[in-house]
């Protein structure tokens, strides 16, 4: 077996859509294929960044990093942290949080929030054995359909 490597996405193609079409259908229940020129918008954004990780160069899991400023500082989200079922279990999903961690600390000043669902056991294991501190707050959201 290979080293895992994660890299910073620059170019969308179809062999990278279909990657992450496969993570996204483990991680979400209602699973929508992303599209190539999506996945180009979200690659070619500044608020933005996706990272894959790849191992024997098969794409096996990944992270997107989400940022802004507001006037209470830099907050960078961390959003889709996924490994692919086939491969959990060798510290994959640590490796993606830690490259995230490790973007966000050299940025400066800045905050790294993510919100997961109680059912992910493992996750939220992972988040706080990672440093992350549970925040009491509520998440809202609105759904804007076409």
């Amino acid at each position: 077996m290979n080293t895992p490597a994660i890299i910073n996405v620059k170019e969308s193609n179809q062999y990278i859509v279909d990657g992450v079409n496969r993570l996204l259908c483990q991680l979400v229940s209602n699973f929508h294929p992303i599209t190539e020129n999506e996945l180009s918008e979200i690659i070619n954004s500044d608020s933005n960044s996706l990272y894959l990780i790849f191992l024997n160069n098969e794409i096996v899991g990944m992270f997107t990093l989400g940022n802004y400023i507001s006037p209470t500082g830099r907050k960078f989200w961390l959003e889709d942290v996924v490994v692919d079922n086939q491969y959990r279990g060798l510290s994959l999903g640590r490796m993606l949080v830690d490259e995230a961690k490790k973007i966000v600390s050299a940025s400066g000043k800045s905050t790294l929030m993510l919100t997961s669902k109680p059912v992910r056991i493992a996750a939220n294991r992972l988040y706080i054995s990672s440093g992350f501190l549970r925040k009491e707050t509520n998440v809202y959201k609105m759904d804007f359909n076409e």
